[in-house]
């Protein structure tokens, strides 16, 4: 599940486990439950809902393999497999970009790389403004 199901009160990575009393575990089907649109982290004011579970739900009945940008979103694992895997469930990681430590001037380079390109596009964009408004400065 996503990090922040249980914040603000901890960031650890959760699992939920589902059992079937009906025969001994042959496989196990793994399902990342990505954060739903227009989430960036769900938090006090804006909890896990039950509709978020939606997506996982309707895979269950027709369970198949999924694979998203390189990174498994749903994937049946053999008890075997498990087993050699010394029972490490955390199989369904999240993806997330790699954070890129850069010495400090070229980190301080880039800052103001970036800085100036925004500084143009909000003077650019106030020009339009004051354009369409007929404002002179």
């Amino acid at each position: 599940m996503p990090h922040d199901v249980f914040a603000p009160y901890t960031n650890i990575t959760t699992n939920i486990l589902f059992f079937e009393r009906t025969a001994p575990t042959a496989e196990t089907w793994f399902y990342r439950l990505d954060m739903p649109d227009g989430y960036k982290h769900f938090s006090k004011t804006k909890p896990m809902k039950l509709e978020h579970f939606a997506p996982a739900v309707e895979w269950w009945s027709n369970r198949e393999e999924i694979t998203v940008d390189g990174f498994d979103k749903a994937k049946r694992y053999t008890t075997q497999e498990l087993i050699d895997r010394n029972y490490n469930l955390d199989l369904c990681r999240f993806p997330h970009e790699k954070e890129e430590i850069l010495p400090p001037r070229e980190l301080i380079q880039q800052y103001q790389e970036k800085r100036a390109s925004l500084n143009a596009d909000i003077d650019r964009i106030l020009l339009e403004i004051e354009t369409i408004l007929g404002v002179e400065v």
